[in-house]
């Protein structure tokens, strides 16, 4: 195993609970599980080849793997005992998962290998174990994805018979993936270091495609959409977690698990909150059932929308596990900004041809045409053109077309979908699953695209203004923003009037000692105004 030296910590790291370093180093899914196993939560077991390899890895490939890899045979050996299995042999044998980690979490961005170390004999071992359906799957299931990210899309490549060629080529993918054209495009919208890496987790597999009693999904301890306080969240029976968050397979709510597994719901809740709890803020958990028994897989802080940032953030407070100044900090200016944009009215949107119909992925109203191919869709937005991004379903390979785009369509996926996560987290109003043929029914038209009532109507429809003071929340945000902020904003009032809500017109104000003034948007000064005072209280301590 790697031991600490005078030049770091180790590079190749157990996620037993102990490893006490920082998501900096593990990133945020290696993070997540040692949080976990600390807890003593059933956590397939894990470990992690931390960010500080990945620089390595882009500097000499082969000579940087060449270093780690006694470790990571030693860990694996570690897996072996934890797990009672063996690597590439059986009877009793271990498949792992290759994923990445970056300690800001980027969802869909880099790559995953599933159901490594498979060959003719552990085939054969997965069939007497289970049955020789599950194995065929789960064998079927491997050389896909090992081609598609390993070996670079070729569905004829041959894929390695020996598993720790498998799984040497599956960390050097994965360390690649943060050099991925659209993890480039993410980091660069986000203003995320290019420079921090990413970290590579090796689990134990546990299987959803085993047995009736088996399946995959995902849970948000809250409703990362609305914000309501009610478990949000998609099941897949007998299926494996890429199926879900992939949105290339139908899914049923959360609920359909509470039918199907009455305890191991209940189980599940029980562990949402306590995560919850512990980490005071809503999380976005992966987690599969094997035969009857619940597996953690990650945990991470749940991407939001702007209406759930504002309604997530007052309920954490009015709960105590956050303070004024922690609720401040989780609702940005964009946010306020995406909740006053302006929307359609009832007698307006009924009036429109109703052309399609989904989920309400993201909240948000935004017209346009519809593109069905990314690279029009970046042609015509840098022209200039207002562009709706119209898939079957979206992949990584399209997020440089969301990031153009003003909104975005799904025929397949659910609400915990790479379109839908990624349209919450860009801020980009969506609907998904609206049904096979959407596409091609939209393709070319001028749309609306309604993200609260879950609709695609024709025509670009007028939309009504908002104001800070329509929404009871960012009142009450306001009321809060008004005890801690060094600026107290107003709507009108005898006070120093700001030309806007800018950056610059705050940090004016800010400099010229003023306490109280007019804004045309007072929530959103107060906010900017908290975040430029922090910045200096943070370059007075360097």
């Amino acid at each position: 195993m790697s031991k600490p030296t005078a030049e770091g910590p180790a590079l190749v790291v157990t996620l037993d609970g102990s490893a006490c370093l920082p998501r900096e180093l593990l990133g945020n899914k290696g993070y997540g599980i040692d949080a976990m196993r600390r807890q003593g939560l059933a956590v397939p077991p894990a470990f992690c080849i931390t960010t500080q390899v990945c620089a390595r890895f882009f500097a000499d490939p082969d000579r940087c793997l060449d270093d780690i890899w006694g470790d990571v045979r030693a860990r694996m050996g570690w897996l072996e005992a934890e797990t009672s299995r063996t690597f590439g042999r059986g009877p009793r044998p271990l498949l792992v998962s290759v994923r990445s980690g970056a300690a800001q979490s980027m969802p869909g961005m880099m790559d995953t290998v599933l159901d490594l170390g498979i060959d003719d004999a552990v085939e054969e071992a997965l069939a007497g174990a289970g049955s020789p359906e599950f194995a065929r799957d789960t064998r079927d299931r491997f050389i896909d994805m090992y081609r598609r990210i390993v070996l670079g899309g070729d569905p004829n490549a041959q894929v390695p018979a020996d598993p720790w060629a498998q799984l040497r080529g599956a960390i050097q993918a994965v360390f690649a993936s943060w050099k991925s054209p659209r993890a480039i495009s993410y980091r660069a919208h986000h203003g995320l270091d290019e420079q921090a890496g990413t970290a590579v987790i090796v689990q134990a597999m546990v299987f959803g495609n085993l047995a009736r009693d088996s399946g995959t999904g995902v849970l948000f301890s809250r409703n990362p959409i609305t914000g309501a306080n009610e478990p949000f969240g998609e099941w897949l029976s007998r299926g494996q977690g890429e199926d879900v968050v992939s949105g290339s397979k139908d899914v049923q709510p959360i609920a359909a698990l509470r039918d199907e597994q009455p305890a191991v719901y209940e189980q599940l809740m029980t562990v949402a909150r306590s995560l919850e709890r512990a980490s005071t803020d809503v999380q976005d958990i992966e987690f599969t059932v094997e035969e009857g028994k619940l597996w953690l897989l990650q945990t991470r802080t749940a991407k939001r929308s702007a209406q759930a940032a504002v309604r997530l953030s007052l309920q954490l407070r009015r709960e105590g596990l956050i303070d004024d100044a922690e609720a401040l900090r989780r609702v940005t200016p964009a946010h306020i900004e995406a909740l006053i944009e302006p929307s359609v009215q009832p007698e307006t949107r009924f009036a429109a041809r109703l052309l399609a119909k989904g989920l309400p992925a993201c909240p948000g109203v935004v017209s346009g045409r519809a593109y069905t191919d990314v690279d029009e869709a970046l042609d015509a937005a840098e022209e200039g053109e207002d562009v709706i991004l119209v898939r079957p379903a979206t992949s990584p390979d399209d997020v440089q077309g969301m990031l153009a785009a003003r909104g975005i369509v799904t025929e397949i996926g659910g609400a915990t979908s790479h379109a839908a996560v990624v349209s919450r987290e860009i801020g980009r109003p969506a609907v998904v699953g609206c049904g096979v043929g959407v596409v091609a029914a939209l393709a070319g038209k001028m749309i609306t695209v309604d993200g609260h009532e879950g609709e695609v109507r024709e025509g670009i429809l007028e939309r009504t203004t908002w104001s800070e003071t329509d929404s009871p929340d960012l009142a009450e945000l306001a009321e809060i923003a008004r005890r801690v902020s060094p600026i107290r904003a107003h709507a009108r009032g005898e006070h120093v009037a700001l030309a806007d809500a800018s950056p610059a017109a705050v940090a004016e104000a800010l400099a010229a000692g003023h306490e109280d003034v007019v804004s045309p948007h007072p929530l959103i000064t107060m906010l900017i105004a908290l975040r430029l005072n922090e910045d200096e209280k943070g370059l007075a301590n360097v």
